[in-house]
C-alpha cells in the first residue's frame, strides 16, 4: 500500500492524482519559478559583470544552480500547501510517497522505452549535441551534487509532482504528460536544441512512470541515473 516517505499513512488523496491544485495554479507555479530563475541570473550577472561573452565563475554558477533548484522545490511546496495544508500532506500531494515492488518493473519498462527512443533518434537525426555544463561547477563533488542529486530531486518535484500533478487534475494522462514534458524539454534548450526532443521523451516517460507507480521517487532514481551516466560520459 502506498504511503508517503515518512512513517504512518499517507495524508491527502488516496488515489492519483494527489494534487489539490489544477492547471491554473500549476501554470502560476511555473511562471513564479521562471521569474525566480531570471532574477537569480540577473543578480549573478550584475555582481560578476562578465565581459565579452565570458562565462560566470564556478562559484557563481554553483550558487545560481543551487538557488534554482531550491526555487523549484520551494515554489512546488507553496503550490501544494495552498489552503494551509500541513507540510506532510503537501509533500505527499507532490508524489513523495512510498512505492510497492511493481514500480521496479515499471522502471525497467521506462528505461527500455527511453533507450528505444534514443536509439531511433540517433539513427534518424544523429547524436544530439549538448553543452557540457558540468565544467561550469568546478570540482567533481559540486558537479555530482548539483547534476546527479539536486537536479533530479528538484526537477521531479517541480515538473512531475507540481506541474504534471496539477495538469492531471483536469486533463487526460497523455495530454498532461505531453504538456509537462514539452515544458521540461523546452527549458533545457540552452544546453543544445538537438538534445530537446530526447529530453521531451524522457519527461513524458517520467510522467507516465509517476502515474503508474503513484510516486515520484522512481522517477528521481531514473533521473539521477540518467544524469550520472551523462556526467560520466563528459
Amino acid at each position: 500500500m502506498e504511503g508517503n516517505l515518512a512513517s504512518g499513512p499517507a495524508p491527502g488523496p488516496a488515489r492519483f492524482p494527489y494534487a489539490s491544485w489544477g492547471p491554473g495554479a500549476a501554470t502560476i507555479g511555473l511562471f513564479l519559478a521562471l521569474s525566480a530563475q531570471s532574477v537569480f541570473a540577473g543578480v549573478a550577472v550584475a555582481i560578476e559583470r562578465p565581459v565579452g561573452g565570458e562565462d560566470l565563475s564556478s562559484t557563481a554558477s554553483v550558487v545560481l544552480q543551487t538557488f534554482g533548484a531550491l526555487a523549484f522545490v520551494v515554489i512546488a511546496l507553496v503550490i501544494a500547501s495552498m489552503g494551509r495544508v500541513p507540510w506532510r500532506e503537501a509533500v505527499a500531494r507532490l508524489g513523495l510517497r512510498r512505492f510497492d515492488s511493481s514500480a521496479v518493473a515499471w522502471m525497467g519498462v521506462s528505461i527500455a522505452a527511453y533507450l528505444a527512443f534514443a536509439a531511433a533518434y540517433v539513427a534518424l537525426v544523429g547524436e544530439p549535441e549538448q553543452e557540457d555544463i558540468a565544467e561550469a561547477f568546478g570540482s567533481l563533488p559540486f558537479q555530482v551534487l548539483l547534476i546527479a542529486v539536486a537536479a533530479p530531486v528538484s526537477e521531479e518535484i517541480f515538473f512531475r509532482g507540481m506541474l504534471f500533478g496539477g495538469l492531471r487534475r483536469r486533463l487526460p494522462m497523455l495530454l498532461a504528460a505531453l504538456i509537462s514534458a514539452l515544458v521540461f524539454g523546452g527549458l533545457h534548450a540552452f544546453t543544445g536544441i538537438s538534445a530537446v526532443p530526447p529530453l521531451i521523451a524522457f519527461g513524458f516517460i517520467l510522467a507516465l512512470l509517476y502515474e503508474k507507480t503513484g510516486s515520484i521517487v522512481p522517477g528521481i532514481l531514473l533521473h539521477a541515473l540518467n544524469n550520472s551516466v551523462a556526467l560520466a560520459a563528459q
